[in-house]
This record gives structure tokens, sequence and C-alpha cells, in this order.
């Protein structure tokens, strides 16, 4: 199903070098809001360091946010020494093809990570790249998120039924 993610994980730092290399993933694109950063824009705690720590094993990386708030996306991407695309409109596939050639991969070499199924997910599944959906770090959301999350949790148990988990 276009909306089931290849893996769902607490936050980004759970992405580890042994899961990038089990599904031959060697780049992530990256959300921003509620994926790197909380309600208040503040970076999700040991965000850089395991940044770094893929970059040295040469995982590339970028973001791809849908805000237009470039200053915002701008600042994260400073602190992360990453590249990125703002007001992407996942998930429509322009932003991702952008994404991928900033990253000079193969579309199955690259895994999406974010928070929203209907824009990471969807976005990232439509153009054959491996996605990863992370749990919101803050409860607190845009009007147009929080409309969104009822969908979303009832996605993410039927998810996690098909997974035989509860």
């Amino acid at each position: 199903m276009n909306l089931f993610p290849n893996l769902y994980l607490s936050n980004v730092k759970d992405i580890t070098l042994e899961i990038l290399q089990k599904n031959n993933i060697r780049g992530l694109i990256l959300d921003v809001d509620n994926t790197l950063i909380d309600y208040d824009k503040k970076l999700l705690d040991g965000v850089q360091k395991w940044c770094n720590k893929l970059k040295q094993n040469n995982i590339k990386m970028c973001i791809l946010s849908n805000t237009n708030k470039i200053k915002k996306v701008d600042k994260v991407a400073k602190m992360l020494d990453l590249k990125y695309i703002y007001f992407a409109r996942k998930p429509n596939k322009k932003g991702f093809y952008k994404a991928q050639k900033l990253l000079g991969l193969k579309q199955d070499e690259i895994a999406v990570v974010g928070d929203q199924i209907f824009t990471d997910v969807l976005g990232g599944n439509r153009v054959g790249m491996f996605t990863i959906l992370t749990k919101p770090i803050d409860e607190r959301d845009i009007s147009i998120t929080r409309i969104k999350r009822p969908l979303e949790k009832f996605v993410i148990k039927k998810y996690l039924n098909n997974k035989g988990e509860k």
C-alpha cells in the first residue's frame, strides 16, 4: 500500500548504519518540521552528532521541506551542514526528484525520512524510494497537519497490524 512506510521508528536517531546498509541506502532525504526540529524550532537533541556520524560513513543527506519559511529551513540546514529544498509541495514528485539530483544517487539508494504519511511516506513511495516514518517529536502541529493526524493514526494502526504488532 502506498501509505505504508518501509520502516517505522521513534525518531531519526534510530536510523543506524546497519539499517541503511541492510537496505542498500546511501542517502537520506530528511523532513524538517517535527522530524529534525520541534514546534518551537529547537533541533532534536543529539541529531547533529547522529548526522555527523552518518556523513563520516559516506551517507549523503539533504533536506526536503514543505515549509515556505526559508529562514527556518536555512537555519537547520546550516546547523547540520546540509543542502536543502524548501516549499517542496510533498507528496508532489518534483521535490523528491530535485533532492535525488542533489544527492546524486539512484532512487533505490535513497530513503525518505519524515513524520507524516500523506507527505513524506506517500511522496517517497510514489517515486520508488525507501520510506522511513518517524513519530513526531512534538505533539504540537500546524493546523493543516493537526487535521491529518487522526487519519494517519488509523493508517499506522493498520500498518502495525499488517506487521503482526499491536
